[in-house]
């Protein structure tokens, strides 16, 4: 029994939710639109302000694709909603980040600056030199754009430098201690 699919989705005021015929779900909020296919094993309901998912069958593929579809359409309600938000910072000596045009521009200690480009439906934004704001409608891109800038300059366990999510929690390991022990 999946506890996730079982859940029930309340659609907030100003969401609109489509269902075609075919499991294609539209979702359209103050932010904008979404739209995706789902599997036709799992039936997606509408009573006026709460969607509910259920599955044909126990198989354990059905199972899985229950509370997935159900996470899936709970993210795109949430989207068009409030909208996802991802914070990086970028720590180190001469790091820094800038805004060039919708393109982000990183000087993170290579010997070249890397340059990021925005995806469509997702925005960047640089409050200062070392924060970078990664914004959407779709869960999925913001996740993916953040993980995609993150991988650029991984944190390194020593120092700590690199980029890394504002709410990352980073182990330091203890360096060498030169000279330590020896008479």
């Amino acid at each position: 029994m999946s506890r996730v699919g079982n859940k029930i989705i309340n659609v907030p005021e100003g969401v609109k939710v489509e269902i075609a015929a075919d499991n294609t779900v539209t979702v359209t909020g103050a932010k904008g639109t979404l739209v995706k296919q789902f599997s036709p094993v799992i039936t997606i309901e509408q009573s006026e302000n709460v969607i509910t998912v259920k599955r044909s069958s126990e198989q354990k593929a059905h199972k899985q694709l229950h509370g997935t579809t159900r996470a899936l359409l709970n993210g795109m309600v949430e989207g068009v909603s409030q909208g996802f938000v991802k914070n990086l910072e970028i720590k180190g000596i001469g790091y820094r980040a800038a805004l060039k045009g919708t393109d982000v521009v990183l000087n993170v200690g290579y010997s070249h600056p890397v340059t990021i480009s925005a995806v469509e439906g997702v925005k960047l934004e640089v409050p200062s030199a070392t924060e970078i704001v990664v914004s959407g409608i779709d869960k999925q891109k913001v996740g993916q754009l953040a993980s995609k800038i993150k991988d650029i300059r991984p944190v390194e366990p020593y120092h700590g430098y690199g980029i890394r999510y504002s709410d990352q929690v980073v182990i330091r390991k203890v360096g060498k201690t030169a000279g330590k022990g020896k008479k």
